[in-house]
């Protein structure tokens, strides 16, 4: 089955909350293990090819770091 979503993220915004992973219906995000400038690990896409695209993540983010594509 073809992902229906890409997620993108502007990694030097994120602050490792990790409120977007916990939103994710199918486990597609995760908190990886690259730091980022500011000196937050940043969160990765896991498994791109179970992404809906449903945009939870994307809701969820505080800092609006996250973008979904159809």
């Amino acid at each position: 089955m073809a992902k229906k979503g890409i997620v993108k993220f502007r990694e030097e915004r994120c602050k490792g909350c990790g409120l977007c992973v916990r939103a994710c219906p199918k486990g597609v995000l995760h908190i990886g293990d690259r730091i980022n400038s500011k000196g937050y690990t940043v969160v990765e896409v896991r498994d791109g090819s179970r992404c809906t695209g449903c945009a939870f993540c994307a809701e969820m983010c505080p800092d609006v770091v996250i973008s979904v594509f159809k």
